[in-house]
């Protein structure tokens, strides 16, 4: 290729990705920043982009967070995103894969699809419905199962769970919100749904609140803890927590000698990847934190992202 070549390659990328920018309809929900950090921060309540991406690798990150931002709010001026750069599902690892397409109907939550060992997958919790991305997610493999962390998530799993003629899982706590699941877990004891994947109750966030946690090797932790970048540890959104975060401390208090993983999956907040031994201890930390928490009014702008 010779230089004239490049230079002219070079100068249509550059005005390909020019003028990416966040549209007012941002909600603050963090997906795009987990995505892209290097290129998307939080300015005054609200995701920006620092700067345009330098080549690539920089240009797919940005991709990546528009194609998962729930209010398509990742843009440029008068040009659609290209479908060739959508990377969902994304892997993770070899078992895991974040789906996208974060929907409006679940507060641009984060969704996930787990491999199990014959091949086939489980969807935790939902991204926005479409018949084009259901398609999508089943060429990994055939979905058994739609687990359902708690009711703010609940709201594509019977669409998802029928086109995949899979089982719909969600608490009783929360069963109103899914009043024709196909499986109802009940109680406060943990329970194994499926070889290597237990259920773990944990009222708090909302009353039917559940960790899925597999192979002691991944907890999807809906929206009961996270991964704070502000705070760089695991993190109760104490600030919106529907239920009762007193309610949340016990639980944790309850479950927390059981819980053994090394990937932090969460539906609201960032992912993490640690040592089992090391989340085991902050998980303890969290713990012991959280039994002085008291409640307190909604509050979306005092999350610790």
């Amino acid at each position: 290729m010779s230089e004239a070549d490049t230079a002219r390659q070079a100068t249509a990328a550059d005005t390909e990705d020019a003028g990416w920018f966040v549209d007012d309809r941002c909600t603050n929900c963090d997906v795009a920043r987990q995505l892209a950090p290097e290129l998307i921060g939080e300015v005054r309540g609200r995701s920006e982009i620092l700067r345009q991406p330098a080549d690539e690798r920089e240009s797919r990150l940005l991709h990546a967070a528009a194609f998962a931002c729930h209010t398509r709010s990742i843009r440029r001026p008068s040009q659609r995103l290209d479908d060739a750069l959508d990377p969902y599902p994304l892997a993770l690892d070899d078992a895991v894969h974040l789906c996208g397409h974060n929907s409006t109907h679940t507060a641009g939550a984060n969704a996930y699809l787990l491999r199990r060992a014959d091949g086939s997958r489980m969807m935790v919790d939902t991204p926005r419905w479409s018949e084009r991305l259901a398609a999508r997610y089943e060429r990994l493999g055939p979905v058994t199962d739609v687990l359902l962390t708690h009711r703010d998530h609940a709201a594509h799993g019977r669409r998802y769970a029928d086109r995949f003629g899979a089982r719909l899982w969600i608490h009783e706590g929360d069963l109103d919100a899914a009043p024709d699941a196909d499986r109802v877990l009940r109680g406060s004891g943990a329970v194994e749904i499926g070889e290597g994947v237990v259920a773990h109750p944990l009222p708090g966030h909302t009353r039917g609140s559940v960790l899925y946690v597999a192979d002691e090797r991944y907890c999807f932790s809906g929206d009961s803890f996270h991964w704070s970048r502000t705070t760089g540890d695991v993190e109760i959104v104490e600030s919106v927590t529907w239920y009762s975060v007193e309610e949340l401390a016990a639980s944790l208090a309850r479950t927390v000698d059981a819980l053994r993983f090394e990937w932090l999956l969460p539906g609201h907040g960032d992912r993490r990847r640690l040592p089992a031994g090391e989340m085991a201890l902050r998980l303890r930390r969290l713990t012991d934190r959280a039994a002085g928490m008291r409640p307190q009014p909604i509050d979306f702008t005092a999350v610790r992202w």
